[in-house]
C-alpha cells in the first residue's frame, strides 16, 4: 500500500468518525531536512569546525558559466 492510499483510507476513516483529518504525506519533509541541516551546522560549531552555509556549498558545485561566444559579426 502506498502512502497516498493509506492517506485516503485515514481521511475516509476520520471523516466517518468525526476526527481531525491527518496531514497529507510529505507535508513536513522540507521542515525535517531544514532541521537536519541546522543540527549539522550546530554540531560543526560545537566541534570547533566552521558551520558552512548550504547555499555557498551548492554554488561551488555548480559548473562555471560558459564564456560568451563571439561570432565575428558586428
Amino acid at each position: 500500500m502506498t502512502a497516498i492510499e493509506q492517506y485516503l483510507i485515514d481521511t475516509y476513516r476520520a471523516s466517518q468518525q468525526g476526527a481531525p483529518m491527518p496531514p497529507p504525506p510529505g507535508r513536513d519533509d522540507l521542515a525535517v531536512l531544514r532541521a537536519a541541516r541546522s543540527y549539522e551546522q550546530f554540531r560543526a560549531v560545537v566541534q570547533g569546525r566552521t558551520a558552512r552555509h548550504p547555499w555557498r556549498a551548492a554554488l561551488r558545485r555548480l559548473p562555471a558559466p560558459a564564456a560568451p561566444r563571439h561570432t565575428g559579426r558586428g
